[in-house]
């Protein structure tokens, strides 16, 4: 029988002699078999072996237009305090099965990063967000961007995106109906690496490509506190967001998914609200489909990164009655990146194994649909 840690700080995870058996499994790629049935195929990316850092968290990744998938992470030796790490590239070439050496392609030689998102626009320019912590906590971090206009092969100076203290990204942008950009972000305040303030607040920045301004939204606020919100538009002008609730990690009863709306484009949204998915101060992905289905990407407990499910609406996010375990047992199985490739499958990127190995996770949407 599996057991489950329990993990009282993911920001600071305390390894036992029990997860460390169980890294050596994974390693050993046993992770595609902690779930049942063969729909789902996880691979391990990196790992120690990768001289980059142990640490390696999180993970972003995306579809070029070439077909090529190209990943990001951060790498260093932890999460604070390391002004030498970076931001790493790797990418899998189409119809290949081996991940390019990872590049460093974003460093400050004065402050510490974070959070990277990579992310191909309409127009084939691909955008490098991430974080750049001007302090010792993630508060007194900004927004940075670097763009490539060669498919990722080489990358601008970084710029600043977002100047205020505290403001983050985690989530990819999306599209909206008319054209503009709509980045999700987030501004964190409080300086107790333990626990997400409760005046914590998820917002979005609208970018209209003919004028290049970032224009904000307002303040989505809750009764926890919320982060990283991850947004889709369900219909013209309708989006929805799921958010990271705040508080502490110790887990907790009351600790749900918080879920936002917005009625006009993302300009505006709504309070906060528990969704019926609990959370254990982690972060989830939320995504629509090419068939218009929306997909979510989340811890499925209150207490811990694991497991790792998805989950599927085909009302508008009406009901999630779809669901299944992308990976689960011992561990963690955190920071969720999905995207649906042109060939229609399901990619999910997350880290696991106190944040030192980066997974990949493919399957179709009907390995999900038929767990009903």
């Amino acid at each position: 029988m599996l057991m489950v840690q329990r993990m009282n700080s993911p920001r600071h995870f305390r390894g036992t002699l029990r997860n460390y058996f169980v890294c050596l499994l994974l390693a050993g790629g046993v992770v595609g078999n902690l779930f049942a049935g063969d729909e789902i195929h996880v691979e391990r990316v990196f790992g120690p072996e990768i001289k980059t850092g142990d640490y390696k968290h999180p993970a972003s990744f995306d579809e070029l237009r070439n077909g090529d998938i190209y990943l990001v992470f951060f790498s260093g030796k932890g999460e604070y305090n390391d002004n030498r790490a970076a931001v790493f590239g790797s990418r899998l070439k189409h119809g290949d099965r081996r991940w390019s050496s990872p590049v460093a392609i974003a460093r400050d030689p004065f402050h510490s990063l974070g959070n990277p998102v990579v992310w191909q626009a309409p127009d084939g320019l691909i955008w490098l967000f991430y974080v750049s912590r001007y302090g010792t906590h993630w508060s007194d971090s900004r927004i940075a961007a670097k763009v490539s206009r060669d498919g990722a092969k080489t990358w601008s100076d970084s710029f600043t995106v977002a100047f205020d203290a505290g403001m983050m990204v985690r989530a990819h942008p999306i599209v909206l109906r008319n054209g503009d950009y709509l980045l999700p972000i987030y501004h964190e305040v409080g300086r107790d690496t333990e626990s997400v303030d409760a005046n914590c607040t998820s917002l979005f920045l609208r970018l209209d490509p003919a004028t290049k301004l970032w224009q904000p939204s307002n303040r989505v606020r809750s009764r926890l506190g919320n982060i990283q919100p991850a947004a889709v538009e369900v219909t013209p002008d309708h989006l929805i967001a799921f958010c990271r609730r705040g508080s502490d990690y110790n887990g907790r009863p009351d600790g749900w998914l918080v879920r936002a709306e917005s009625h006009d484009g993302g300009r505006t949204w709504s309070e906060g609200k528990d969704s019926e998915f609990p959370n254990p101060n982690a972060a989830v992905d939320f995504i629509k489909l090419r068939n218009d289905h929306l997909l979510l990407v989340y811890n499925d407990s209150f207490t811990n990164r694991a497991p790792l499910t998805v989950a599927i609406s085909t009302d508008n996010a009406r009901t999630f009655p779809y669901r299944r375990s992308v990976a689960e047992g011992p561990g963690d199985f955190g920071y969720p990146t999905a995207v649906q490739t042109r060939d229609a499958k399901i990619h999910v990127v997350f880290t696991s194994d106190e944040r030192k190995v980066i997974r990949h996770a493919i399957f179709d949407e009907s390995a999900v649909l038929k767990q009903k």
